[in-house]
């Protein structure tokens, strides 16, 4: 072999150990990642993942509860409005449908019942929009929460202690899906609640706009609003799930 073989088979075999070199080098730095587990893609720490996983499981518990509170109220109307087709008496029946529609929306009175969601803007995206919306939830629930007991705020500190246990003893990348699932999960919720909440305000409206007009007409008119939520998409779309 010539000088120049003898070169060209020193510099592939430099080459083969500074490839071996280096890819064991990225293992360990993956080791020692893994180890540390510092953070996530998005740079955040495992503190603040977690701090991120118990807002969003907060906002979601008081999202929940409205979301629960317009389905209900709403289910129950149409409820009444079918079981009021059996009063054949015009004037007993326009009493009727006053009272059911009034009973769904004193709900706009109770700012704590049904929070306020903003707008997504076209540019915002998922996780923003759902962050936005979770701080303007915590103030409403701050608002608007009532006096706990002792009893109450010791369960609920000894839940907080058991759920960052759990979270302790997860990675922060598992943490960061897990965030990413509830995100997900959050969002679709906002939408379907959303359109529910705005069914009510419409309802709002169009009962104090009919006050203008006499009995006859505005019975058909109550008539058409329950109708017209009846087949509206955001209602179809939630009015057959099953409650837990």
């Amino acid at each position: 072999m010539g000088r120049g073989d003898k070169k060209c088979s020193s510099q592939r075999s430099d080459s083969g150990s500074s490839n071996l070199v280096g890819k064991f080098t990225q293992s360990v730095r993956r080791i020692v990642q893994d180890v540390k587990d510092e953070g996530t893609a998005s740079g955040l720490t495992k503190e603040e993942v977690i701090e991120t996983n118990e807002r969003l499981r907060a906002v979601r518990i008081r999202l929940d509860e409205s979301y629960d509170t317009a389905k209900k109220a709403l289910v129950t109307l149409m409820g009444k409005y079918n079981d009021s087709k059996s009063v054949h008496n015009i004037f007993q029946r326009y009493n009727l449908l006053k009272a059911m529609i009034k009973e769904v929306i004193r709900l706009e009175t109770q700012y704590w019942t049904l929070v306020d969601i903003p707008k997504q803007e076209k540019q915002e995206t998922v996780p923003a929009f759902v962050l936005r919306a979770c701080t303007i939830m915590e103030k409403a629930q701050k608002s608007g929460e009532g006096v706990k007991t002792s009893a109450k705020l010791a369960e609920e500190a000894q839940g907080r202690r058991e759920r960052i246990e759990r979270l302790e003893n997860m990675t922060t990348s598992q943490i960061d899906t897990e965030n990413t699932q509830m995100t997900n999960d959050l969002y679709r919720l906002l939408k379907k609640y959303t359109g529910l909440r705005n069914l009510i305000r419409e309802l709002k409206s169009d009962y104090m706009n009919s006050k203008l007009y006499p009995i006859v007409p505005r019975y058909t008119m109550l008539k058409d609003m329950i109708k017209d939520i009846m087949l509206h998409p955001d209602y179809m779309e939630v009015c057959h799930e099953v409650d837990a």
